[in-house]
């Protein structure tokens, strides 16, 4: 099912993730059929746009018409801060060490406007959730809190419905990059009620790079700003004329699309990629990985490494952080068993996919807490 070689298990989802054999069929053809484009028509071309459309939606709420697709989380997050109401002397909220995605547009939007970026850091002990809870009471002026689900560095989950509630109460605008964690945790919008929701799509949903995917939340979509004007976000057929009047928008989140975005080896991969997410289920991926990630933990406990892994982490992403004196030795001991995965910081971290086997994760963590 999947194009990674046989003698390499990938740790590494949180950066790329594994090629499904279908998703690379997927894009040859594509690349194949760009050769003679005229066959296919605009007509195919733009029911292949709603049709992958339609199966991101179901990662969110189920709804086409609050989708967008973008090249990349940067854009929209520059999309969120454009759009979401901040003034000077007001802050917005981000993790410490958050990935730059959702930092940059917040400290350029800071800078513009007069307000502040404050971080939520933890205390030795401290879990995000509480770090963040903290961090909202101790800065009255928070008017959004831009965060993920899990933090990228190590898979350290956050509760999303605590944040969530309190962004509420507060009248905080929540708006959540889920990179590192959409296609295997639920989103529930109704219940966090978030202004943006962004995801890449090479990760966790398995498709290829520059394709990324933004929920908006229904007042945006009627009067949201986008960052480029041009003709595919807009009334197709009014633009196409050159009118003297600005052609209307098109419907739902459609305004926020990305200009070029929707290229064909793009879409044919995202198709391919979301069709086999759906048919597996968010819940079913998220068991599944779970046991991958405990028979790992379980392994590093019995070795005598069990405080080594983040406490409670993401069922897909974990932190391994050995003693200094021995980081390197576990980094080569994991190498040498063909292990691929991201050093950072004196962490290594743990994201397999399902290419990896319960019994490979088991004989990793073993290596790992044995090594000298």
């Amino acid at each position: 099912m999947f194009a990674t070689p046989a003698d390499v298990k990938c740790l590494d989802c949180a950066a790329h993730g594994p090629r499904l054999r279908s998703v690379h069929a997927a894009a040859l053809a594509a690349v194949d059929a760009g050769r003679m484009p005229w066959r296919a028509g605009n007509d195919a071309w733009l029911a292949s746009i709603e049709r992958v459309r339609a199966l991101a939606a179901d990662l969110f709420d189920g709804d086409p018409e609050g989708v967008a697709m973008l090249h990349s989380v940067g854009h929209a997050m520059s999309l969120a801060a454009r759009n979401l109401p901040l003034e000077r002397g007001e802050s917005v909220l981000v993790l410490d060490a958050q990935f730059p995605s959702n930092l940059l547009p917040w400290q350029h939007r800071c800078a513009q406007v007069g307000a502040r970026v404050v971080r939520a850091v933890r205390r030795v002990g401290q879990d995000w959730t509480g770090a963040v809870l903290d961090a909202l009471e101790a800065n009255p002026s928070v008017r959004i809190a831009a965060l993920p689900h899990a933090h990228w560095h190590d898979g350290a989950l956050l509760d999303m419905d605590a944040i969530a509630g309190r962004c509420r109460a507060r009248g905080i605008a929540l708006v959540l990059d889920l990179s590192q964690s959409l296609g295997v945790l639920r989103v529930d919008i109704d219940r966090w009620q978030p202004q943006f929701v962004a995801s890449v799509g090479h990760k966790w949903l398995l498709g290829g790079y520059g394709l990324a995917w933004l929920w908006v939340a229904p007042h945006w979509r009627r009067h949201g700003e986008p960052l480029e004007q041009h003709w595919f976000a807009r009334d197709h057929d009014a633009a196409m004329a050159s009118p003297l009047q600005l052609p209307p928008f098109r419907d739902g989140a459609r305004r926020f699309d990305a200009g070029a975005v929707a290229h064909g080896q793009l879409l044919a991969m995202a198709e391919a990629a979301l069709g086999q997410l759906k048919a597996w289920g968010v819940d079913a991926v998220h068991q599944a990985l779970a046991r991958r990630t405990g028979a790992f933990d379980a392994a590093l406990h019995a070795g005598g490494a069990g405080d080594w892994s983040t406490p409670g982490h993401a069922p897909h992403v974990l932190g391994l952080r050995p003693p200094r004196d021995r980081l390197d030795a576990v980094a080569a001991a994991l190498s040498q068993r063909g292990a691929v995965f991201t050093q950072r910081h004196g962490v290594l971290r743990i994201a397999p996919y399902l290419q990896v086997t319960v019994a490979d994760m088991h004989g990793l963590a073993r290596a790992a807490a044995s090594a000298r």
